[in-house]
């Protein structure tokens, strides 16, 4: 069941990457990184903080806590230096947000594979 899956990375179609390691990722979601390497803006989406499939992203994918993604945003938002992510109430919308956005990116656990996202794998 969708439980024990892995989360994957998905990415706007139009984002020229097949491969990401761990630490671009954790720049990516830390939003540390805001540009991709072409000058793209990387819009971010995520999950809510209590949603199994976001911690399940953090832990496994990230390895960081939730509560510790969640303190960088807020230290960001608070100091005037940073955002925070673009929350998503569920998987479907994430995939629909990711692929009409440019430069975005999110996380989802379904295997079924949708036009306009790439997913990616993790070096």
């Amino acid at each position: 069941m969708a439980e024990n899956k892995q989360p994957v990375v998905i990415i706007n179609s139009q984002v020229p990457y097949d491969h990401l390691s761990r630490s671009v990722l954790r720049s990516i979601f830390s939003m540390r990184l805001t540009r991709w390497a072409d000058g793209t803006p990387i819009r971010v989406f995520v999950l809510p903080d209590d949603h199994a499939i976001h911690r399940r992203f953090s832990k496994r994918t990230l390895a960081v806590f939730p509560y510790q993604l969640r303190q960088t945003w807020d230290r960001a938002v608070y100091s005037g230096t940073g955002q925070a992510p673009v929350q998503i109430k569920n998987q479907q919308l994430m995939l629909e947000a990711v692929a009409q956005t440019p430069g975005a990116i999110g996380y989802i656990v379904d295997g079924n594979r949708a036009g306009g996202v790439r997913y990616v794998v993790l070096d």
